[in-house]
């Protein structure tokens, strides 16, 4: 098992900036904002041969009880219950502050390692870590997230508590080989406090295993805010993994969460919620935009999250497009259906088709994502959809496909000239490609472009999945030839 850091502390003192330097990587959005971080992000990092799996955390208020900070202050606690140290962060330019007193009792409540953390510490003399001794978890160690110094001492120090904890404790014996009075005691206890944080363990599915396995699934789920999807990224995990809030904006990046299902492997992404340009305004909301679309981006198959008590408005149809854009598979999941009445999901109905008529190679499922219906359907078409992307097409079926298409339907003439489709074969997966070679290619219509597609997704299953056909012409060798 990869040890686990947990990053934890008050807001704006650095988690997330800490949390880039130890993955070399620029996953957690990074801003001089109190808040910015909401949900658990999992990141993983080597340091000196040790692989380590590093979790970013929330702005952590123990005290608070409502709202969307208690909401953080769970996914905390959750990533403090599965890590192996946790690093602990203060502020060293605003000093120490009630909060973190709070966050110290807490920590010492749960008797897990801690190394506190004074980040921010370029520049200053040790005397400035002075009064955060009286936290009462060790010394100090300063570091600089943004500039990397004191970051080597962490790791270390971070490393050797791990390898402690994973050393076995062998029960004290006297010399006559029996434990001592009282260990007997203390053993079966700490057996059933492992065996209850292994319990624990296996029955959360947010901590990643240390490697993909082969062909997982990419899936990216996106919509408009407050649609649902980081409800169902909870539904299909069978936990609070991310927060799920009544309130629009509630994610702001893309969170990676792994989850298997008969024996199929994903990698679900929650995405922040897309809103029309116009109304984007916060720098905040501008960066979940553009982790949004890196996500579509790098996904496989992409679920359109659309609310079935409204219509189906332009923005989804802007989304939609977006994904279709980027070759990636689809699958249309219209959510809280069993709170639609009859002539909702008329309406519902109505603007899908009017709205999005590009996406009919789609499969299209009704779900209720809070009460977990539908679930297992929208699955299969996921799989499905995966598959006719990545699906492997022979230039011959290819070939012969193409010449009964152009038997049945020959491509219009432009002007004397009527194009030649001679040949295919395939050029690309995800989305699949079909590269078609021919003379005078360059004045294939529209219109017959759309007909090969619909021939090729229906022979070759492609069902789910977008289709890109490429022409390329042959070269006339008299075309320079002189008189």
């Amino acid at each position: 098992m990869i040890p686990v850091l947990a990053l934890v502390g008050r807001p704006n003192v650095g988690k997330s900036t800490l949390f880039n330097r130890i993955t070399r990587s620029r996953d957690a959005i990074v801003a001089d904002i109190p808040g910015l971080t909401r949900d658990r992000h999992y990141g993983r990092a080597k340091w000196r041969d040790q692989a380590l799996l590093v979790v970013d955390t929330g702005g952590f208020e123990p005290v608070v009880d409502t709202g969307i900070v208690a909401e953080m202050a769970r996914q905390t606690r959750q990533a403090i219950a599965e890590a192996d140290v946790v690093v602990f962060l203060v502020d060293a330019r605003t000093g120490l502050a009630p909060q973190d007193q709070h966050i110290a009792a807490y920590l010492r409540k749960t008797g897990k390692p801690v190394l506190l953390t004074v980040n921010k510490a370029e520049g200053l003399s040790p005397a400035a870590m002075a009064e955060f001794h009286e936290l009462g978890l060790g010394q100090p160690l300063p570091v600089s997230a943004a500039h990397g110094q004191g970051v080597a001492p962490l790791l270390d120090a971070a490393c050797a508590l791990c390898l402690r904890e994973a050393e076995p404790q062998e029960p004290p014996e006297d010399e006559a080989g029996e434990q001592q009075p009282g260990a007997a005691e203390d053993a079966a206890a700490t057996a059933g406090a492992d065996a209850s944080q292994a319990d624990a363990s296996q029955a959360s599915t947010a901590r990643p295993a240390p490697s993909l396995p082969p062909r997982t699934i990419k899936l990216a789920i996106i919509g408009r805010p407050n649609v649902g999807k980081s409800t169902l990224i909870n539904a299909l995990v069978g936990e609070e993994r991310v927060i799920a809030f009544d309130q629009p904006g509630t994610t702001r990046d893309a969170i990676e969460v792994p989850f298997e299902r008969d024996g199929v492997s994903y990698m679900l992404i929650d995405t922040a919620g897309l809103r029309r340009r116009g109304k984007v305004f916060e720098t905040i909301e501008k960066f979940s935009v553009v982790k949004t679309l890196q996500a579509i981006e790098s996904c496989n198959v992409v679920v359109l999250l659309l609310d079935a008590s409204e219509p189906v408005s332009d923005q989804d149809a802007h989304i939609a497009g977006f994904a279709v854009e980027a070759g990636r598979a689809l699958v249309v999941a219209a959510n809280k259906w069993d709170k639609t009445d009859a002539y909702q999901r008329q309406r519902f109905t109505a603007s899908m088709v009017e709205r999005l008529p590009f996406l009919g190679f789609a499969h299209r499922h009704e779900i209720s994502a809070i009460s977990r219906k539908g679930l297992r359907p929208l699955l299969r078409s996921v799989v499905e959809a995966h598959r006719a992307a990545f699906a492997k097409l022979s230039t011959p079926r290819l070939t012969r496909e193409l010449q009964e298409a152009v038997a049945f339907q020959q491509p219009p003439r432009a002007g004397t000239v009527r194009p030649k489709l001679r040949y295919a074969h395939q050029g690309g997966q995800n989305p699949p490609v079909i590269v078609i070679h021919g003379n005078s290619l360059d004045k294939v219509p529209n219109s017959y472009t759309r007909y090969l597609e619909s021939r090729f997704a229906r022979t070759f299953k492609l069902g789910g999945t977008p289709l890109r056909i490429e022409y390329r012409t042959s070269r006339n060798p008299f075309q320079n030839a002189r008189d």
